[in-house]
């Protein structure tokens, strides 16, 4: 089994969208690792702020067929993909990081490279695993995450409620 841990967005009826998707990944691959849930500022584009989280699975499923769950998961959740690279989202869902992978597996380039350039992914990321290392530079994400320039992107914590249980990490 592989721990894969995958990066989730919405800005358009935020709480709907993240909760369903969170339903979804359960359903598809048993107990999630959550993180809490940010609040960010859109980045590329002028738009509603974002809610973004990092979620941990395990599967033994080929990375391209998961690709492929992530997909179906988004465009169920009402994923408009005829809009520009950089809009608003229903639903976006990425492959993060694989285990210790690094390279393409299935057309996939692992670790994805918004790991290290995004606040909305490596805090959260570095919540649910901080000691883990990176693939490439072999840095754990706590560290990655103390060196990161905390005044490119504006993110905090908001209160989400999944199945009952606030998933917000008090510290």
């Amino acid at each position: 089994m592989a721990l894969i841990y995958l990066s989730l967005g919405s800005n358009i009826e935020r709480r709907l969208n993240i909760g369903a998707a969170l339903d979804a990944l359960a359903e598809n691959f048993g107990e999630l690792v959550i993180s809490s849930v940010y609040e960010s500022e859109a980045v590329g584009f002028e738009g509603d702020s974002f809610y973004n989280l990092v979620v941990g699975i395990n599967s033994d499923v080929a990375v391209g067929d998961i690709s492929k769950t992530l997909k179906q998961i988004e465009d169920t959740n009402g994923r408009d993909r005829s809009g520009p690279k950089f809009g608003p989202r229903n639903l976006d869902i990425d492959i993060l990081t694989v285990d210790g992978v690094a390279g393409q597996i299935d057309g996939i380039a692992l670790p994805r490279d918004e790991v290290l350039k995004n606040a909305f992914v490596l805090l959260p990321l570095a919540e649910v695993a901080p000691d883990a290392l990176h693939p490439v530079t072999q840095k754990s994400y706590s560290d990655h995450w103390q060196e990161y320039d905390k005044n490119k992107q504006n993110l905090w914590p908001v209160s989400f409620v999944w199945r009952g249980i606030d998933v917000t990490k008090t510290t």
